[in-house]
């Protein structure tokens, strides 16, 4: 059998998987949504934005962005590598792939398949987050990396995260008025997660730096806050300010945009297209694709690698994705250095306790469900609010997520849940009483992100 290796993602965990497979003789076939290779941590501007250096783009990560890029082109002409191209559906083997620029489709059939899908914003809603104005904290610094602009002049970061000091950094030190950073975790919550922390010391200094900077450079940044609302101008045709709970009392601040973002979720469609078997993981609060120690997926032939199998930082998105592709290879018969494989397997393992102190140092707000008022939108696709679902609750006895979904609407629109499943689950969890284990996850269908109708019919198309 000829061997047809497919990786979907150009991110650390694509281009090392990729960089593998080649190193051992195969000719990859790389698809990947951006222009460009990187991924978003390492996100690199069109041609023509590149004058900006990559100490400005990526801060301490710039020699490990610069060396990601280089291994990549260093494969030209020993990949098929597909920029600018979606991968919206998968079925028989094979994966439906919409060129962007011409909106053109290709079958790409594959003998085995790497997922490394990489990670979106997580949302928790509040009044006003539909606003012009809004964007999630991922949203925001692709404004900045990619586009080379701002999201406002003056603007508010909330949420919580590790990403919420980095983009708020970012902003800071290209010019822009950092109102105020304000975080939903307590300085208690970050203290208690500091041992767990210290097991990989370099990233905590980072993390320290990046709030010791905004504050000397008189950026205001407050913790233990519960956010109330984003106010809009007169119109409401533009975010005016926010308005938080600092534990005593009421506060507002004026801004013209706002970056929100309560860490990251992985991007798991594709996964669940494929059939890959789910469970419930605790940590990340979330349904993700199961995996072994290299990889495998229980799919026989699918690989999963990086932070769209779960949320583990663009190191370990690296050696997740060499990993997984000496797994590939080996799978193939193909000898690989067992070695090296298993000192990877250790670097991840490691890299999980570090993990484990994140998620105790920005944990998400545990009352938010509790809190969220019942005009609430929950889905801006569907116009879908907290009264919705909790009436779906209290008088259809909706105890599941996708029995929730066909009684609301919710995860119907463009983002497929994207943007509101995570959010869904924790008011579903919370008006049934129930574990969020227990409420289940929105099933994946295609296609995964809107594509033009006539892409979907039957015919369309062409070969590989």
């Amino acid at each position: 059998m000829t061997l047809r290796p497919v990786i979907v993602g150009a991110g650390p965990a694509g281009v090392r998987a990729a960089q593998t497979l080649v190193a051992h003789g195969l000719r990859p076939v790389v698809v990947d949504e951006a222009p460009r290779a990187g991924g978003q941590i390492y996100r690199r501007p069109p041609e023509r934005l590149a004058a900006r250096s990559a100490r400005t783009l990526y801060g301490f990560e710039s020699q490990r962005a610069e060396a990601l890029h280089a291994a990549f082109d260093g494969l030209a002409g020993r990949i098929d590598h597909r920029p600018d191209s979606l991968v919206w559906n998968a079925q028989d083997r094979c994966l439906d792939v919409m060129h962007n620029p011409t909106q053109s489709n290709r079958r790409v059939p594959y003998t085995h398949l790497l997922v490394a899908t990489g990670a979106t914003d997580r949302v928790l809603p509040l009044p006003g987050w539909t606003l012009p104005g809004v964007y999630t904290l991922g949203g925001a610094q692709v404004a900045l990396k990619f586009q080379g602009c701002a999201i406002g002049r003056r603007v508010v970061f909330m949420g919580t995260g590790p990403l919420l000091y980095l983009v708020a950094c970012q902003y800071a030190k290209a010019g822009v008025d950092v109102a105020a950073v304000l975080d939903t975790a307590r300085l208690a919550d970050q203290a208690a997660a500091v041992p767990a922390l210290l097991s990989q010391p370099a990233v905590f200094a980072k993390g320290l730096y990046y709030v010791a900077w905004l504050r000397a450079h008189g950026v205001p940044v407050h913790r233990g806050v519960r956010p109330l609302r984003v106010t809009g101008d007169e119109g409401e045709s533009r975010v005016a300010g926010v308005a938080w709970h600092d534990g005593h009392a009421e506060r507002s601040i004026e801004c013209d945009a706002v970056g929100l973002g309560h860490a990251l979720r992985s991007e798991t469609q594709l996964a669940d297209l494929l059939g890959c078997r789910f469970a419930f993981a605790p940590l990340q609060r979330a349904h993700l694709p199961v995996r072994d120690a290299a990889g495998r997926a229980s799919v026989e032939g699918v690989y999963l690698a990086g932070d769209g199998a779960g949320i583990m930082g663009a190191d370990a998105a690296e050696w997740a994705g060499e990993r997984a592709a000496l797994a590939l290879l080996a799978d193939s018969g193909i000898a690989v250095d067992g070695a090296r494989a298993a000192a990877l397997e250790r670097r991840l393992a490691r890299l999980a306790v570090f993990r484990k102190g994140l998620e105790r140092a920005f944990p998400l707000p545990p009352d938010w469900a509790a809190q969220a008022d019942d005009a609430l939108v929950i889905c801006r696709c569907e116009n879908v609010t907290a009264g919705d679902l909790r009436e779906a609750v209290a008088g259809c006895g909706a105890d599941e997520l996708n029995r929730l979904k066909a009684l609301s609407r919710v995860g119907m629109g463009r983002c497929q849940g994207r943007m509101c499943g995570a959010a869904a689950a924790e008011i579903l969890a919370h008006a049934t009483a129930q574990p969020l284990a227990q409420v289940g996850r929105l099933r994946g269908q295609a296609p995964i992100k809107p594509i033009p109708i006539r892409l979907a019919q039957a015919g369309e198309g062409g070969g590989a």
